[in-house]
């Protein structure tokens, strides 16, 4: 029994409780139901709380899915017609469940990173006018990663950005086209997602294994 249930009057007849007792009881009851209250409440943030921690903890440690773990070669996607210098564009890349961005840089390079913050996941965001490269920011708690290579310049962001590849057509319309893990050196990434899929891409590279995968076609030759 709860303590706002409370039992049937006895049926023993009895002198009827005078006011001051009426009200004493009615303050014991509004207590007791107050008290419930509190730690029905304290307990369910409690809960909440903590599934908020082991949420955090999660994404730090790696649990959670991360950009770029896939081992297979992603299918190129279309990210603009077009992108001018200091223009940048969001799209999702290599799943549609991650969110990344394209950015061109003044000097006209094209980079292209993860748009999900190594820290806890939150957005990032390009903001041009900050320095003379501009910096992709997350403003959940303040991280700053560099334009050029996506390392982390200011923030709690225990790693950098992991990179998309980009690359320009003729017509002017940017692609991407492979991913890299966070930290992941460039060649090791290409080798990793095209190597099987494009010997002689990997030939070229010089990926590990290359010169095995390309001498039965020596010998078909």
């Amino acid at each position: 029994m709860s303590v706002t249930e409370q039992p049937p009057p006895a049926s023993t007849p009895g002198p009827a409780p005078d006011g001051d007792a009426a009200a004493e009881q009615l303050r014991d009851r509004i207590s007791a139901d107050s008290l419930t209250t509190r730690r029905d409440y304290l307990r369910i943030v409690a809960t909440v709380s903590g599934g908020l921690a082991v949420g955090g903890v999660g994404v730090a440690a790696g649990i959670l899915h991360r950009h770029g773990d896939s081992e297979n070669l992603p299918e190129p996607k279309k990210v603009t017609d077009v992108l001018a210098p200091g223009q940048s564009v969001a799209f999702r890349f290599p799943g549609e469940e991650d969110r990344a961005v394209a950015v061109r840089l003044a000097d006209g390079t094209l980079v292209g990173y993860s748009a999900v913050c190594t820290h806890l996941a939150c957005a990032v965001l390009w903001r041009e006018d900050r320095g003379p490269e501009g910096e992709l920011y997350c403003p959940c708690h303040e991280g700053v990663f560099d334009a050029r290579t996506g390392e982390v310049t200011a923030g709690p962001p225990p790693r950098p950005l992991p990179r998309v590849f980009l690359t320009e057509q003729g017509d002017g319309s940017v692609w991407a086209i492979g991913t890299a893990r966070s930290g992941e050196p460039a060649k090791d990434a290409l080798c990793r997602q095209f190597g099987d899929a494009h010997p002689e891409f990997s030939a070229q590279m010089r990926c590990p294994g290359s010169d095995r995968a390309a001498e039965p076609e020596r010998k078909r030759t």
